[in-house]
């Protein structure tokens, strides 16, 4: 065989009965506001693997569903985790009719019987907003992310949106959620027109890590402290809160556990102990330095 050139089929071993052992991850490549958190997901993932014995076939979401087909309609890989799920994601179809185990990162409106894992995001922005209510902040603005993310329908960044206007709401909280881009300028004018149009906001909750040193420079520039004048709440990776200037108050995106348990449940779906569902990690909320109450308004003095 090696002399004439030949290659054992990858499909080979699945075709008799056994495991190619490797499984397909399909990564996000496009530049946005989870760049660390993709980062770490991608490395517990393969982390969570080799101790497995199972080696990890990386495809780009921008390579799309034939992509995903190809690698395992044709046995390379026995099975696949998915990044970067959408609302109305166009791969649901695709990975039931492949007939093979797969677990979605990330919740769909119609997962069908899908393995799915992710933070309970609705509940992350509820606890974000509920945090920054119980300081006695009554107007809290979200910083989303870029508008590109909602119109795809990213369930992560939809799900905490909802969230956050669902506890708001049930609260009287006033509140605005704003699509977010990553850049200092953009951020700057971001900033300009949220306290023009909403000068009454003394809370921030920023989802957008990219966003997030801008968010603060931003700030900075215009002469507001935090938590002294504007009280800050952060949903990323928590390896992102603390070494910098400031450490914030932040309900932190798990993504080396979810990356390492997409894994561990694929394996455990090849191997008939675990079954398809959806589970979603419960949020925690660790405070920091950059919430506090709201400062008071200056009373002006009473005529003699």
């Amino acid at each position: 065989m090696h002399k004439h050139g030949h290659h054992r089929h990858a499909g080979a071993g699945v075709a008799t009965g056994h495991r190619s052992n490797v499984l397909a991850l399909v990564v996000p490549l496009r530049a946005g506001p989870h760049d660390v958190a993709v980062r770490e997901f991608v490395t517990a993932a393969i982390t969570a693997a080799g101790a497995c014995d199972h080696a990890l076939l990386l495809l780009t979401a921008e390579e799309g569903a034939a992509a995903l087909r190809r690698a395992v309609s044709s046995s390379v890989a026995d099975g696949v985790v998915v990044m970067d799920v959408e609302a109305a994601d166009p791969r649901v179809p695709v990975l039931l009719g492949l007939r093979k185990p797969a677990v979605l990162i990330g919740v769909p409106d119609r997962p069908r019987g899908l393995g799915c894992l992710d933070l309970d995001f609705a509940a992350a922005g509820a606890l974000c907003l509920g945090h920054l209510a119980g300081l006695g902040h009554e107007h809290v603005a979200l910083i989303g992310s870029p508008a590109a993310a909602y119109r795809r329908g990213s369930s992560a960044a939809t799900r905490l949106a909802r969230g956050f206007t669902a506890e708001a709401n049930r609260r009287g909280i006033g509140s605005v959620t704003l699509a977010w881009g990553d850049t200092g300028r953009r951020t700057l004018r971001g900033l300009d027109a949220l306290f023009a149009r909403h000068p009454d906001v003394t809370g921030l909750v920023v989802h957008n890590e990219s966003a997030l040193p801008a968010v603060l420079a931003g700030l900075h520039r215009r002469g507001l402290r935090v938590p002294e004048d504007l009280s800050v709440v952060a949903v990323c990776p928590d390896s992102l809160t603390a070494p910098g200037f400031l450490e914030l108050t932040c309900v932190a995106i798990p993504a080396r556990e979810i990356g390492a348990l997409a894994v561990e449940t694929l394996i455990g779906q090849l191997d008939g102990t675990a079954t398809p569902g959806t589970r979603l990690l419960a949020p925690a909320l660790t405070t920091r330095a950059s919430t506090a109450p709201p400062r008071l308004p200056v009373q002006p003095p009473a005529s003699g």
